[in-house]
């Protein structure tokens, strides 16, 4: 069991771990994440099963896919994260690995740039590394918004969903979130290879997200127009597709006082979404309010760990 010191060290390091995602960013050779994607490719390949699996049995084989990668990884965190200065150092180093904060903003400030210098195809390029969706037609203002929903929606996956998980749960709790989203990433597609292996990667993502999502948009609602935000949240967030963008995105739209969602083309099929915020459309200069919205919710999230940690200490 934890001593309040030892919390309190666990708090402190909170802003240590995002100070050096600031400065060094992801490891540019031997991401622990990228070695997991192979890891998971290779799960897939054993897992997955023959064409001819039913709906339920393809299910169970995702199911199985995810407790063999997540439950190893979680079982190995454990005696990793001990009492002491060197288990608090493996954890804040488990935190910076899990921090994507400089990553997704160097992805959104590409778009930015590469719309400064009416640079469609570079922007569409840049775009298509942060969003899912058909970018070859996209006009600026498509590719500006696209990449507004992607700082937001990312804030909490690769942020604030990580701080959350590791103040909750020391280094296995963020060993498992990341892992988790990752897995996500890869498998939860509703598209006909994945809507039943990735339902499991899917679900345990939004039970993850859940509370840290919530978190995040009240962030967000703090640190731009309260109102504003915190209407579109309840009016609109519910509606989105996922149970956990769309509080998320809403929230940041209406903080941000512009307009979200509507159509978007994914796979060359042109879906729906529904609108989320109010105001003008979103353009190129809301992708810097954007990225400044989720550095002032991140300073706020940093500042109450640290008058925690002094709290405990």
């Amino acid at each position: 069991m934890e001593s309040s010191t030892e919390k309190a060290i666990a708090l402190f390091l909170m802003p240590v771990a995002v100070v050096i995602d600031h400065f060094l960013g992801e490891p540019r050779k031997f991401h622990p994440l990228v070695g997991f994607g192979r890891l998971a490719n290779r799960m897939e390949t054993v897992t997955y099963g023959p064409p001819g699996c039913s709906a339920k049995a393809r299910r169970i084989r995702g199911i199985a896919a995810v407790t063999g990668l997540l439950l190893p990884a979680w079982l190995i965190s454990l005696p990793l994260a001990g009492h002491g200065a060197i288990g608090a150092a493996i954890a804040g180093a488990g935190l910076y690995l899990a921090l994507g904060a400089r990553s997704l903003f160097e992805h959104a400030e590409a778009v930015r740039n590469a719309l400064l210098n009416d640079d469609l195809t570079n922007a569409r390029r840049a775009v298509g590394r942060i969003v899912s969706r058909d970018v070859l037609t996209m006009d600026a203002r498509q590719i500006a918004a696209a990449t507004v929903e992607s700082v937001l929606e990312n804030g909490c996956d690769a942020v604030f969903g990580a701080l959350f998980w590791y103040a909750a749960g020391g280094l296995p709790g963020v060993v498992v979130y990341r892992l988790a989203n990752t897995l996500d990433a890869m498998w939860g597609y509703r598209n006909e290879r994945y809507r039943d292996f990735g339902w499991a990667a899917a679900r345990l993502d939004d039970v993850l997200n859940y509370l840290p999502a919530r978190l995040t948009a009240m962030s967000y609602a703090l640190c731009g127009h309260l109102p504003t935000a915190l209407r579109a949240w309840r009016h609109q967030g519910r509606y989105w597709k996922s149970p956990n963008a769309g509080p998320v995105m809403a929230a940041g739209a209406g903080a941000l006082g512009i307009a979200l969602g509507g159509p978007a083309s994914y796979h060359g099929s042109l879906t729906h979404r529904p609108a989320l915020g109010y105001g003008r459309p979103a353009e190129m200069r809301d992708i810097g309010r954007a990225i400044s919205l989720v550095r002032r919710s991140l300073t706020l999230w940093l500042w109450t760990a640290v008058i925690g940690g002094v709290a405990l200490a």
